[in-house]
């Protein structure tokens, strides 16, 4: 027999349980992230692009406002953002040079903290108040008449900016001798003086200059020489009142032991200080702190402070810089609508998409937070957890977030960003748990349910419109209240309401719709036309994914207008500047070869070209009161215009200045006592003065031209803001009575002309070619008209000048805040369109179970996949159209409502009409862009999950 197993038996003592206490649960934030690791990942990854999205904003607005702030003060120079203080010198001693470091210093102490001075620190010395003539002989006469003039000046620091190739450098006394001088080499070769020469207008020996240096400028470029030109070379003066009177003028250098002969030589001195401001430090945020400071140093406490520290009781300090500051802040509030409509929009969407991403992760964790509360879970228990898994998800993401955008967008200013930031993260944490902790929604909302909606969306209505009356009602705030948050917020609240009504209007389409789709054989669109009516869960459809796709296109739509209303503002204004698309001007006193006009013409691009005949000393040989400068009573100075009246008249329909009917001009005038007459187009505000009948014109030359008025126009191309009464005359019948009047002083045409083949062309025009008008040539030298002509060397040299609105164009596009607003509002109409685009891919996802559940028992019936896809189309293409066309109509209204209030001259550079213009392209290309890109998304969406079995969603007992 086999004896009984032995039983074992365990030792007495104490179980494990006893020893370690009872069973301690796995922590709950470990056992959910390992339970759903990819709704874990993508609650971080939407965190990242939130909290990123909320701190980079802020970098990036203040990191273009800056650095425009920098380009358009460079842009001005240095002179124009220095400070520049003048003072007597001391009358009770002998000024030296330490007295001017003393007050050099007592200068920087009291600089401001809004401002302080460039690194190329000031600019300081003495200066003769008045210049003398030099009698010496052989010195360059280039009238042959007119003496050159020297000027004489202490300069502190003036070695170091200089090189001496001659001679040495002036110094030590001399009480009854010349004042010893250095001047530079390149103005002594030009005027004629030589090394040793003693300089003077024949006064005594005390006022004489000896030459004792010449010497090189290191670099012109140097911001030392801002204000000191003709101290490095000689400057050719002309003489206002006779432009033919002509001088050479240079400045010769003192040491510091000779200020006193500064006051011998131009009867008194004057000390000066010049400050160059730091405009590099300078930031756009404390523009108000810098124009305060800068106020108190020019005229305010701190100048009376200098007064009394430095004991010159005449220093007076002036400056530019208060008038560029403002014009800064101008702009500034100019550009903020555009700049800050776009972070707005991308702010309204990311709430939008918070709110749609809470939605469906409570919803889909419903059945299980239900169950935590069934078995004894406590309300703040819960949300606890539900904090504590939140912040294992949100916390690093934001702060990976946050501190990105810090190092990618690099600014002095991190306050803005970190509370942007720390508040969307806040936000990101507890929507959940706040979404958790509220009621379910019933099926069948109450009637109080209704009924606050219904308030909710008036009171919405009612804010969108009062904030429309107030911006048309008073415009654009003063640039000294900061940015216009009304007039940011009114095109957003436009959407919101537009977003309100589409809301309501979309059910009762979507089921007209569905009834019409009853009739047409099948059921795909009567069954995606009914979801769309009433909503994947039986309820009214979201809002939301409507609202985030109607913010977007109308942010779009509305800033594409303002773009583009600057752009065409700017092409009219550089149209009105040049006249033309392109003109060519010859020399003073010079013609356009007859070849010139025919060649230009045919130049590719050219749609309408004409020769003209500009004549400004023309005289109207009757006396009209308050108009023209005639040189007699009985004469009145006008500006005389020989065109071709069907080029011309084109020309001005497209410049948009100055139309006429050419018909006016070609009819003959007939003879007006006897003498043949020219019908002309008169000047508004001549022909008011003048009686019908014929009007004697003279030429310089003497030739006269009688004119008969065919009509009237405000302005001419040809003439752009010109305030001189004006005659335009057609040119085959003023040449057929004055032949001169044949030969064009200028070109204009328009169309998209050949600027290269322009070039070429003026730059084979030399001096040689030219022909001569009846008045003398311009006297040798510079002449008066620079030419322009791109970059064309050979155009410089023959002194044409050649205009193209297509350059002066791209010069007024040329402004850094401009570039730094559009920027921004293309980075975040890219934003909101991508959000918009998971607003409305979160809303499917919410959506996918019910109709995976629907279309696996559709299939069971013999549903094919393209009819499931076709469906889900049928279902998500209403909300989708109709958001475009509602987001194209909102942009469309907010520019026709808000429009008026827009001042667009500052953005376009120079003055421009108030207002707005809808353009369709602008408005419906935002449109159809995000509506395909929608579609494309649903289609994706569709066809990734829609690849699952079938016995997934038919299990007896599951729920869809």
């Amino acid at each position: 027999m086999t004896s009984p197993a032995r039983r074992r038996t365990r030792p007495a003592g104490p179980s494990r349980t006893a020893v370690t206490g009872a069973h301690r649960p796995a922590p709950w934030v470990r056992t959910r992230l390992r339970t759903a690791p990819w709704a874990a990942l993508l609650t971080a990854v939407l965190a990242l692009a939130l909290v990123f999205l909320a701190a980079a904003f802020p970098r990036a607005l203040d990191r273009g406002t800056d650095a425009a702030l920098r380009d358009f003060l460079h842009d001005r120079g240095t002179l124009e953002t220095s400070l520049l203080a003048t003072s007597a010198p001391p009358r009770d001693r002998e000024e030296s040079a330490a007295d001017l470091e003393a007050v050099t210093a007592e200068l920087l102490a009291h600089t401001g903290a809004g401002f302080s001075v460039a690194s190329s620190g000031p600019v300081f010395g003495a200066r003769a108040v008045e210049r003398r003539g030099l009698t010496n002989p052989g010195l360059d006469r280039p009238d042959g008449r007119s003496l050159p003039t020297l000027d004489l000046l202490y300069l502190d620091g003036f070695a170091e900016h200089t090189t001496l190739v001659a001679g040495s450098w002036p110094s030590g006394a001399t009480p009854d001798g010349p004042i010893p001088i250095a001047v530079s080499r390149a103005a002594a070769e030009t005027i004629g003086i030589r090394l040793g020469d003693v300089l003077g207008d024949g006064s005594g020996p005390a006022e004489q200059a000896r030459v004792v240096g010449l010497y090189t400028v290191t670099d012109s470029a140097d911001p030392y020489w801002s204000d000191l030109a003709c101290t490095g070379r000689a400057c050719l003066e002309r003489l206002l009142t006779d432009p033919t009177v002509r001088h050479w003028h240079t400045a010769g250098v003192v040491g510091g032991d000779h200020l006193r002969a500064l006051a011998a030589w131009g009867h008194q001195a004057r000390d000066f200080w010049r400050l160059p401001v730091d405009t590099d430090a300078l930031r756009a945020d404390r523009l108000a702190e810098v124009r305060h400071d800068v106020a108190a140093y020019l005229t305010g406490p701190t100048a009376t402070q200098l007064i009394a520290a430095t004991g010159r009781p005449d220093l007076s300090t002036t400056s530019r810089l208060p008038g560029h500051l403002d014009r800064a802040v101008a702009r500034q509030a100019a550009v903020a609508p555009l700049a800050l409509v776009g972070p707005a929009a991308v702010a309204g969407i990311a709430a939008v998409v918070l709110a749609v991403a809470t939605a469906l992760t409570t919803e889909r964790r419903g059945a299980e937070l239900r169950l935590l509360r069934a078995r004894g879970g406590s309300g703040p228990g819960v949300l606890l957890r539900l904090c504590g898994e939140g912040a294992a998800t949100v916390f690093p993401a934001a702060v990976a977030a946050t501190a990105l955008a810090l190092w990618l967008l690099p600014t002095p200013r991190w306050t803005a960003a970190v509370a942007a930031a720390l508040v969307t993260t806040l936000l990101a944490l507890l929507a959940v748990p706040l979404r958790a902790a509220l009621p379910p929604k019933h099926s069948h909302p109450g009637k109080a349910a209704r009924r606050g909606r219904l308030i909710a969306e008036l009171a919405v209505l009612a804010l969108t419109t009062a904030a429309v009356a107030g911006v048309r009602r008073r415009g654009a705030a003063p640039p000294a209240d900061g940015p216009d948050l009304l007039l940011v917020a009114a095109p957003l609240l436009v959407a919101l309401a537009t977003a309100l009504v589409l809301a309501r209007l979309l059910p009762a389409l979507a089921g007209a719709l569905a009834r019409t789709a009853v009739r047409s054989p099948g059921v795909v669109g009567f069954l995606g036309l009914a979801r769309a009516a009433r909503g994947s869960d039986g309820r009214r459809p979201s809002t939301l994914p409507l609202l985030a796709l109607v913010l977007a296109v109308t942010t779009a739509g509305f800033g594409a207008s303002v773009l583009d209303g600057v752009g065409l503002a700017r092409q009219r204004a550089a149209r009105l500047a040049v006249g033309a698309d392109a003109s060519v001007a010859a020399p003073t006193g010079r013609t356009l070869p007859p070849d010139f006009g025919p060649a230009a013409a045919a130049l590719q691009g050219v749609t309408a070209a004409t020769p003209v005949r500009l004549e400004s000393e023309a005289f109207l040989l009757e006396g009209v009161p308050g108009v023209g400068a005639g040189v007699d009573p009985h004469a009145t100075q006008v500006t005389l215009v020989v065109a071709e009246p069907q080029a011309y008249a084109r020309i001005a329909r497209t410049v948009g200045v100055g139309t006429f009917d050419p018909a006016v001009l070609a009819a003959p005038a007939g003879p007006v006592a006897g003498a043949p007459a020219v019908p002309a187009l008169f000047s508004a505000g001549l022909a008011r003065h003048l009686g019908p009948g014929g009007h004697r014109l003279r030429l310089p030359s003497g030739g006269e031209v009688l004119a008969v008025r065919a009509g009237t126009v405000d302005a001419t191309p040809a003439l752009p803001g010109a305030t001189r009464p004006f005659i335009v005359l057609p040119t085959p019948a003023a040449t057929a009575v004055l032949p001169e009047l044949d030969r064009a002083t200028d070109w204009f045409a328009v169309g998209r002309v050949d600027e290269p083949g322009l070039a070429h062309l003026v730059g084979k025009l030399s001096p040689s070619v030219l022909a001569d008008l009846d008045a003398p040539p311009p006297p040798p030298g510079p002449t008066a008209s620079a030419a322009l002509v791109g970059n064309d060397p050979d155009a410089l040299r023959s002194g044409y000048v050649t205009r193209t609105s297509a350059a002066v164009t791209a010069d007024l596009a040329n402004d850094p805040l401009q570039h730094a607003a559009g920027r921004l509002f293309r980075h975040a109409v890219t934003a909101a369109g991508a959000l918009a685009l998971l607003a409305v891919l979160l809303t499917l996802l919410r959506a996918a179970p019910d109709r995976a559940a629907l279309l696996a028992r559709l299939r069971t019936m013999g549903l094919r996949s393209r009819q499931g896809l076709a469906l889900i189309l049928a279902e998500t293409l209403p909300l989708t159209l109709t958001a475009a066309a509602g987001g194209a109509l909102a942009a469309l209204a907010a520019v026709a409502l808000l429009g008026p209030a827009f001042d667009l001259s500052t953005l376009v550079g120079v003055p421009a009409p108030v207002g707005l213009r809808p353009a369709a392209g602008q408005l419906l290309l935002p449109a159809a862009a995000l509506a395909a890109l929608t579609t494309l998304a649903v289609l994706a969406e569709a066809l990734t999950g829609g690849r699952r079995r079938l016995a997934t969603h038919l299990r007896v007992g599951d729920r869809p």
